[in-house]
């Protein structure tokens, strides 16, 4: 079973730690934060081991450098269980005036801030991992780059080896790194555990607070039935209110939601806000979105033949494991991942918009001509808003599908690509 697939992260630690002291790797549990750091490190620390842990934590609490003594970089993984040694860390750094000294992994669940005396400004680089893309697990082919698209080839052609029925396992399944190297009965378990893990005890070790697990589900449940959507907090309140012993209020629901987003269970996408040619309200709320699509699918209880029953559901859940993928490749190109939606209702699933300036507009359709051309409407729309006089034009624009034999570049130049071809 032991075997690394490369991930885009590598090459994104090895930059950081070529120009900072120390990296601080944080993720959901399971998404392969250590393994990735046991790639580059040179020696290593594990603060959670059975028969060396308590010696460990003796030794950081009396004498925190001999903890960071050994070959660079030095992997301290679950440093959390020992605070002091953030500060020790960034004082090292401070003193050894190096790059590449540090790596920091841990659980997903956040050490509490008014632990650490100083914040690692200068010292410290995060550095976000996710669950694996379709391209790192190896399902997709990889024949198309977004990086590429930048450029906006006049010519693009690639074929697509998966099918409605593979994405839909793939959906279920999720990007966990060991589920991608199980046979399909037993990779589509992980997900379920994981959720398990986050309503039983995850979801009560981020602060302390102890939460109901069965709130917790039926929040979860109600996040996933709303995927891509921008519905309010008090909206969640409202569909599990019905269903709650105890009555339930928007503050409530909020603490769970941001408890939540602490251990990477929840990452929602902002709003973007270009330059229009006339004024146009944009609705600036967040879009609701689980870290991996097989968190929505467990907490619904669904499997791919659920999905392959229930097409609507199946191209919510869809729009999830696209906005993953995406959201890797964009950190591998410097750039973030946002929606756009007017007061008009006009709106843009996706916007991969880099730090220069560039970016271009997705539009995420399960496949068939009919939803292609619905995609292809809106993005020929938005583009005509836009100011170029103010900003930059698309760089491209993209209408990205589940199925379809075949990426190409359209006449009008928009860009067909299924989710299988795509790579950073």
């Amino acid at each position: 079973m032991k075997k690394y697939k490369q991930r885009i992260a590598d090459k994104l630690l090895e930059k950081k730690l070529e120009g900072t002291g120390a990296v601080l790797i944080e993720g959901p549990k399971w998404c392969g934060k250590t393994t990735t750091a046991e790639q580059q490190a040179k020696s290593v620390v594990y603060m959670d081991d059975p028969e060396e842990g308590t010696n460990w934590h003796q030794l950081a609490i009396l004498n925190p450098k001999g903890v960071l003594t050994g070959e660079t970089p030095r992997l301290i993984d679950e440093w959390q269980s020992v605070p002091i040694l953030w500060d020790a860390v960034r004082y090292e750094v401070d003193h050894r005036d190096d790059d590449g000294q540090f790596i920091l992994t841990g659980s997903a669940v956040p050490v509490d801030d008014k632990e650490l005396r100083h914040t690692g400004t200068g010292r410290v680089s995060w550095l976000t991992m996710r669950t694996m893309s379709l391209w790192e697990s190896g399902e997709s082919n990889g024949s198309v780059s977004m990086r590429e698209l930048f450029n906006a080839p006049e010519q693009l052609f690639a074929e697509n080896t998966l099918n409605l029925e593979d994405i839909a396992y793939l959906t279920c399944r999720g990007g966990w790194p060991r589920a991608t190297l199980q046979k399909k009965d037993v990779a589509l378990g992980r997900a379920f555990d994981y959720f398990d893990a986050v309503i039983k005890r995850d979801i009560s070790r981020v602060d302390g607070v102890k939460r109901d697990s069965e709130r917790t589900r039926r929040i979860m449940q109600s996040y996933a039935r709303n995927q891509g959507s921008q519905i309010p907090i008090s909206t969640i309140a409202a569909d599990i209110r019905a269903n709650d012993v105890d009555s339930v209020d928007d503050k409530t629901v909020y603490s769970y939601v941001a408890a939540l987003k602490k251990i990477f269970v929840i990452e929602d996408m902002a709003a973007w806000n270009p330059n229009l040619r006339s004024k146009t309200a944009i609705r600036t709320s967040d879009n609701r979105y689980f870290t991996d699509p097989s968190i929505a699918t467990a907490a619904l209880g669904l499997g791919p033949n659920d999905l392959m029953n229930d097409l609507n559901t199946f191209g919510l859940l869809f729009e999830t494991l696209c906005v993953r993928d995406l959201r890797v490749f964009a950190d591998s190109l410097d750039g973030q991942v946002y929606h756009y939606r007017d007061k008009n209702g006009l709106e843009c699933d996706t916007v991969v918009h880099l730090r220069n300036g560039s970016y271009g507009l997705i539009e995420i359709k399960l496949g068939g001509e009919e939803l292609i051309e619905d995609g292809v409407r809106a993005l020929n729309d938005l583009t005509g808003k836009i100011d170029t006089t103010k900003m930059k034009a698309p760089a491209f624009r993209m209408i990205l599908t589940a199925v379809g034999k075949f990426a190409y570049r359209r006449e009008d130049g928009i860009y067909v690509v299924p989710i299988g071809c795509l790579k950073d």
